[in-house]
């Protein structure tokens, strides 16, 4: 989704009653926007036509699975050429313990966050894959001691 849509009170309800529970049912959506369960499945199809919603996925605690360790990664890029920079993200892509990446403005090109199953996995990832990538000339890396929050999406006003 490129541009901004034009979302009513109702459709900010919705967003935000499923943006806190993904699995909330479309009767219950519906009670909570004030309007009934068909024309509230509509709504919320046109929102994931439309890309406003983008997706639904569970929320996994990430040291239950093993993944004790999460390192932000500031990269820098030795070119900022567009086909550089998207031959980098094509790569990030592919590696399943980044899970996040932003494109930055400023001393760093990217920010990456990366979660491994201890310190040692973490430093095979950084000088098997990280540092010897293409078009990387520097990585500076830091530590999670905690989250204290983590929270998805965006804030969704429901007075407006």
């Amino acid at each position: 989704m490129s541009k901004k849509v034009k979302l009513d009170s109702v459709d900010r309800h919705i967003l935000h009653d499923l943006q806190t529970d993904g699995r909330i049912t479309n009767v219950e959506l519906a009670k909570n926007a004030g309007i009934s369960a068909p024309p509230c499945l509509r709504r919320v199809r046109t929102l994931e036509d439309e890309g406003v919603i983008k997706g639904y996925h569970a929320d996994v605690d990430a040291e239950a699975l093993g993944y004790a360790v999460t390192i932000f990664a500031f990269v820098g890029l030795t070119s900022q050429a567009e086909s550089d920079l998207q031959q980098f993200e094509q790569l990030v892509g592919e590696w399943e313990n980044v899970r996040e990446c932003h494109m930055l403005m400023g001393e760093t090109d990217f920010l990456l966050k990366i979660v491994a199953h201890d310190w040692d996995d973490f430093q095979r990832f950084l000088t098997t894959n990280l540092t010897p990538a293409p078009n990387v000339s520097h990585v500076k890396t830091a530590l999670s001691i905690r989250s204290h929050k983590n929270l998805p999406g965006v804030p969704i006003d429901i007075d407006s």
